[in-house]
């Protein structure tokens, strides 16, 4: 390094002045009219922030590399970055929490299925998949809801057990719901399923798919009932795992990987449904999916069927069973949802003692997280599967500093000049974008 001192300026620099494209976007969305008619909480004083700062301060926060509200003060001490969304100031992250806080159950379940409602009615897409899944978030205090419950990675810890619904064909969250840690996966789905409906009105679905949380006699009649298609992964008891175990017309679909299907009647069932099976060596595939069943007193005069790890699901598809395996496959793409939930958008980190705040606060996450998805769909011309981490890192941070001419703002950013050509074409695309847009497109 070379030997320098250190001076300091009064310009106002922001490292973020690649969040113009996304606020950019929301404004040719009309976010701001949407979320003012969604009706948020109002603030009780004149000296409160407006509803619509903290939200944004929010998004802006988050996609910036927020992980707790405290951090949300990146965005208060950017007078730069202030000044460019046109506010006088920036908020203490205190503020995010009190407000939050005027949340509830009512006012979360009227807001947040306004504004996917809306969202959602200006994508075009149809006959979709939805994915259903749960996640633990582990807690480390004493917040509402945050109790013991199923939790393998850190066992008798606290902690909450959301359940989420995805949209798989354009990798979008539909709906998301905090629930206690002691709620198992199934618990209020079909209040869940119906709430999500609702937010997708007049978009048919397609297929449904969940893993074996959902395995149960009255998710599957409620789907049946609203003639859903749908894969589900069992739960193994002994009678699936005999079926598993015994069946002799496994077919090879490809090396170590074999197929086959029965039908099976559970107790308490009013019909037999269909159950596609499935088997991996774990000789010959040694990361496969799947469960390995090893002897039972049921199996005792059995060979030892340790070999394999298996995989079992029912589903009401008349299709070749290994379309229906196939089609199983493209859900843990929800996994990768929730881990970048997680890990790029810190949706777990942002909690308060308040359970309704914290689901408030989970779901604008969420939105923060579909907006990201629409830029990424919409705007991003290339075919890699951009993540928030490395749009963070070749578009948003990016210094820059707002100046003014006789008639207008300008923006002055600091781009190698290798670069400028890719982040002025993604400006003119916000110029002509709008909605609907056709996910299609994309």
């Amino acid at each position: 390094m070379r030997d320098c001192d250190i001076k300091f300026v009064n310009k106002e620099i922001t490292p973020f002045g690649g969040l113009s494209l996304f606020f950019k976007m929301l404004e040719k969305c009309r976010f701001d009219e949407h979320l003012e008619q969604s009706g948020l909480p109002v603030q009780c004083s004149n000296r409160g922030y407006k509803p619509l700062q903290l939200i944004l301060g929010l998004f802006a926060g988050v996609w910036c590399g927020a992980s707790c509200f405290g951090h949300l003060d990146v965005v208060r001490y950017d007078t730069a970055l202030c000044k460019l969304l046109g506010w006088e100031r920036g908020a203490d992250h205190r503020a995010y929490q009190r407000y939050f806080n005027k949340f509830s159950q009512a006012v979360n379940q009227h807001v947040f299925g306004r504004l996917f409602s809306w969202f959602f009615s200006e994508l075009v897409f149809d006959n979709y998949t939805l994915d259903f899944d749960s996640t633990v978030i582990v807690r480390e205090g004493n917040q509402e809801g945050a109790v013991k419950g199923y939790n393998p990675k850190r066992p008798g810890r606290p902690s909450h057990h959301p359940l989420l619904a995805f949209i798989s064909d354009v990798r979008m969250i539909a709906n998301y719901w905090l629930r206690p840690g002691n709620t198992s996966s199934s618990t209020n789905y079909i209040a869940f399923l119906e709430d999500t409906l609702s937010r997708l009105e007049n978009k048919r679905v397609g297929l449904v798919r969940m893993d074996s949380g959902f395995f149960a006699k009255d998710i599957l009649d409620c789907l049946e009932k609203k003639k859903l298609h749908y894969i589900v992964a069992c739960r193994f008891n002994n009678r699936i795992k005999y079926s598993l175990t015994h069946e002799r017309t496994w077919v090879e679909i490809t090396n170590g990987l074999e197929i086959s299907e029965t039908t099976y009647q559970a107790n308490g069932w009013e019909k037999p449904r269909r159950i596609v099976m499935i088997r991996q060596e774990i000789e010959k595939r040694p990361n496969a999916a799947g469960k390995p069943i090893r002897q039972l007193a049921l199996f005792e005069n059995e060979n030892d069927f340790g070999k394999y790890r298996y995989s079992c699901f029912v589903t009401d598809l008349e299709l070749p069973a290994k379309i229906v395996y196939d089609s199983y496959r493209g859900r843990a793409d929800s996994e990768n949802r929730i881990k970048e939930l997680k890990y790029d958008f810190s949706i777990d980190d942002f909690v308060t003692n308040n359970f309704w705040a914290t689901e408030a606060c989970g779901n604008f996450i969420v939105m923060a997280y579909n907006f990201m998805s629409l830029f990424r769909h919409a705007l991003i011309n290339s075919n890699k599967k951009h993540f928030l981490k490395t749009i963070r890192y070749e578009l948003i941070s990016t210094p820059a500093y707002l100046g003014k001419t006789k008639d207008k703002h300008i923006l002055y950013l600091a781009r190698s000049l290798k670069t400028r050509q890719s982040f002025l074409s993604i400006w003119e695309k916000i110029k002509d974008f709008s909605l609907p847009y056709n996910t299609e497109k994309s």
